[in-house]
């Protein structure tokens, strides 16, 4: 029987101050998909992002990406070059669209989109006829991607990119936060991420009628009129006025919540690194990852399922690195431009516990336990 506090992959860590605004929003009756909540929690966003960010609150980051897709006219017959080292919610908005993803593998650097894949996909696909509407590129577990790189490839072939900043609030490259990096950016605020707001999301660009007409079509498309008038399909997409209230008290402790995340990836280092079985990824130089999720990369699936079961037998909670969307059976029959390298981190990696609310003594009992499997 299991006798000690279970430890999560990552869980919420509220700071003290949301329910100061939660509770303005129960006194006042903003209890709606819009209200004072909703326009300070952009305004927060939009301040700790800087760049000339306009922000949209919404629902969720899906939502988010499936908006970024209308915006940009993604639809029936289109395709869409995506990562395919990363979460479905990345993927399945292109589906809703009626477009194709086709997928692109990760370069070893960052884990993240290969430019030179990206390159490769976009050339045949015009050889084929079939120019990409749109890119969707990850910075999969907080560290960014190749943003230059990417920028520069999207730019020639002149294909808008979708940034999906879903993990990586709080990272930036070459000091310019991640989400502002691209065309339109993506976040994240679920139950599992850097901060939350229960469920929600949002929409970023530095054009600011693009961020109106993300609102519009958020809140059902209605057009201006004294009635119900609509001429256009719309969604309800808009961020409640109540959970934002959360995502302001949330805000507060942001920095806070990077910190102790990657004072959690620099213990696991100092202490694991001496294994020669087991592999940090490290920041290249101008990347700053808020290590949203720590992760290693084993020697093997044995030793990667060993360290799993073991801790897992101890109730510390741990997921294999995430399976590749050109892995997946939903998506196993589309295009892909691959070089194994997902296909690798999948077999033999493995995120640790990296809440911002684990204590000292809880790194010392994971590490301790990792530190006694067999095969190490």
């Amino acid at each position: 029987m299991l006798t000690k506090t279970k430890i999560y992959l990552s869980s919420p860590h509220m700071g003290g101050t949301e329910q100061k605004y939660v509770a303005q929003a129960f006194e006042t009756n903003w209890i709606a998909p819009l209200g004072p909540n909703v326009n300070g929690f952009e305004d927060d966003i939009k301040t700790y992002l800087g760049n000339n960010s306009h922000v949209a609150a919404l629902s969720s980051g899906t939502a988010a990406i499936h908006l970024a897709l209308q915006l940009l006219d993604v639809s029936q017959g289109d395709e869409v070059l995506c990562q395919s080292f990363t979460f479905s919610a990345s993927a399945n908005p292109i589906i809703y669209q009626g477009a194709t993803p086709v997928f692109i593998d990760s370069e070893a650097e960052t884990w993240n989109m290969s430019p030179e894949l990206l390159e490769i996909a976009i050339k045949d696909r015009i050889e084929k006829h079939k120019k990409p509407k749109a890119i969707i590129a990850v910075h999969l577990y907080g560290m960014p991607y190749k943003a230059r790189e990417i920028n520069a490839i999207a730019r020639k072939y002149e294909i808008p990119i979708i940034e999906d900043s879903a993990e990586a609030l709080g990272s930036t490259y070459f000091n310019q936060a991640c989400g502002t990096l691209s065309d339109l950016g993506i976040l994240s605020f679920n139950g599992n991420k850097i901060i939350t707001t229960s469920g929600g999301g949002a929409l970023i660009t530095k054009n600011e009628s693009l961020k109106k007409k993300a609102v519009f079509l958020s809140t059902q498309a209605r057009d201006n009129a004294p009635h119900y008038e609509h001429s256009s399909i719309g969604f309800n997409y808009r961020m409640s006025n109540v959970l934002a209230g959360i995502g302001r008290g949330q805000m507060e402790v942001l920095d806070d919540r990077v910190s102790a995340r990657r004072a959690n990836y620099n213990f696991y280092k100092e202490n694991l690194s001496k294994y020669k079985t087991i592999e940090f990824l490290d920041e290249p130089d101008g990347f700053y990852s808020n290590r949203w999720i720590t992760c290693i990369k084993t020697k093997s699936y044995g030793l990667r399922e060993e360290i799993r079961i073991s801790l897992g037998k101890e109730d510390i909670e741990t997921r294999p690195l995430w399976k590749p969307m050109h892995m997946q059976p939903i998506f196993k029959d589309y295009l892909h431009f691959t070089n194994g390298t997902s296909e690798a981190l999948f077999e033999k990696g493995l995120c640790l516990p990296s809440g911002s609310n684990l204590t000292q003594q809880d790194l010392i009992r994971i590490t301790d336990l990792i530190s006694k499997t067999p095969n190490l």
